[in-house]
């Protein structure tokens, strides 16, 4: 398997529709198909199926030519086809299910700007997408064909970027900013580039993916005007990666843009160490690091693709030391309520004393690393980077305890909570240690 071709595939319905417009990306997304009718023109529906196509109110259903043919028209349970084709279960209510499962609302200083992390920021500058994935994070905006950002949100947007210095990143986000304009996103990112404080500018976009066509050598010319640009896809199966893939990822890497992938961990379609082994390795041999393995957020809509946290730490577990460093995403949980990614992995350190750590490796062989007991601590005060560094108030977390001062980290109101004994206990000076108060002890 590690040297099979990638296929190149054309739906029957499609074969007669010349390679000049096949490889127009105008054409494909003009051409999406969204209905009970169009799509039974490509494969046969199920029962689910068709129930929820035909449900009022339900996400947003787009697939181009291209990419619903990438799947198996015979197996309802097809891993692309799962991804794309909503079924009644998309329906169903799940525990702990939310419309905006990462707060991103919460974080967003201005209209389609989120400001989570200190010096990066998150733009979303569409609404839509070459194709809709029923898992999608931000189905609570994304999809109206009638709702899209306005000129004055825009410059809101770059405003507030002029006069935030600590911003030195910037990914561009949606849906999908390859779905729009060329001459809008190149304004796009001339606004940014003109930002003397933002370094890097990322873009998050599955239109390689699902229209690989847009990936243009007039797009690749525009793209790397704006350096540094970095680029994330969105992978989550082998059968994904085509020959037109290949080819795109290619040309985005021939100008300069390195390629990172974020998968979403989905039961029944990539929820298998095997499937990830393999995946992870298709996406190396066409030049695309694996970046984030997520777990699926607690969004509406997508309880039937949730699978236990166990399940990636499980993934994680086969792909380390199994594989290829660059090979390993990071498997991270997108807390709910806003808390950013959280990483997670199986458990390599088994136990650590003041001179010595226990590590086991993926065999499960087991090893003590000797600590120096000459180790001269780092020297915040003579060095230079410590003393330039830049603070981020109330978002230092561990680290601001182990680079500083802080001696405590408290949730909001927790003096408030822990004094509600009213002075029940307090420290009894003479013993030194806390101690109840008896009975006629007070004041």
């Amino acid at each position: 398997m590690t040297n099979r071709e990638f296929p190149s595939r054309r739906a029957a319905i499609f074969a007669d529709v010349p390679d000049e417009k096949w490889n127009d990306w105008r054409w494909q997304l003009s051409r999406r198909l969204n209905s009970v009718e169009e799509i039974e023109k490509v494969l046969p529906l199920t029962g689910s199926e068709k129930k929820a196509l035909s449900t009022p109110g339900l996400f947003r259903v787009d697939v181009t030519p291209y990419f619903i043919s990438l799947i198996d028209p015979d197996d309802p349970n097809d891993p692309i086809r799962r991804q794309i084709i909503p079924t009644a279960d998309e329906i169903l209510p799940f525990t702990g299910m939310m419309e905006d499962s990462l707060a991103e609302d919460r974080h967003s200083p201005v209209p389609g700007l989120v400001h989570r992390y200190p010096d990066r920021v998150l733009m979303l500058v569409t609404t839509q997408c070459a194709s809709y994935c029923r898992y999608c994070t931000r189905s609570r905006i994304v999809g109206d064909p009638a709702a899209n950002f306005s000129r004055s949100e825009f410059e809101a947007q770059v405003a507030y970027l002029e006069k935030t210095p600590q911003v030195r990143d910037v990914l561009l986000s949606g849906g999908d900013p390859l779905t729009i304009a060329p001459r809008q996103l190149e304004e796009i990112l001339s606004r940014l580039r003109a930002i003397p404080h933002i370094e890097i500018i990322r873009i998050g976009s599955r239109v390689p993916v699902f229209m690989p066509q847009r990936v243009t050598e007039e797009l690749t010319d525009m793209l790397q005007k704006y350096h540094p640009l970095w680029m994330n896809i969105h992978v989550n199966h082998p059968n994904e990666i085509s020959r037109e893939l290949a080819e795109a990822c290619d040309r985005l890497t021939r100008a300069g843009i390195p390629l990172g992938n974020q998968s979403v961990l989905l039961a029944g379609v990539n929820d298998c160490a095997h499937i990830q082994r393999q995946l992870v390795q298709d996406l190396v041999r066409i030049r695309v690091r694996p970046y984030y393995l997520y777990q699926c957020d607690l969004v509406e809509g997508a309880g039937h693709f949730r699978t236990p946290v166990g399940k990636g730490v499980e993934i994680i577990e086969a792909l380390r030391g199994h594989t290829s460093g660059y090979s390993v995403p990071t498997y991270v949980v997108d807390a709910p309520g806003g808390g950013g990614k959280i990483p997670v992995m199986p458990n390599y350190l088994i136990s650590q004393s003041d001179h010595k750590v226990v590590l086991r490796n993926y065999e499960g062989y087991v090893t003590a690393y000797e600590e120096p007991i000459t180790y001269q601590p780092h020297n915040p005060s003579t060095c230079p980077f410590c003393q330039n560094k830049k603070e981020e108030p109330g978002q230092r977390g561990i680290f601001g305890m182990l680079d500083g001062d802080e001696m405590f980290i408290k949730p909001e109101d927790f003096d408030l909570l822990h004094n509600r004994g009213g002075g029940q206990h307090r420290l009894r000076s003479d013993e030194q240690k806390w101690k109840p108060l008896g009975i006629g002890d007070g004041e």
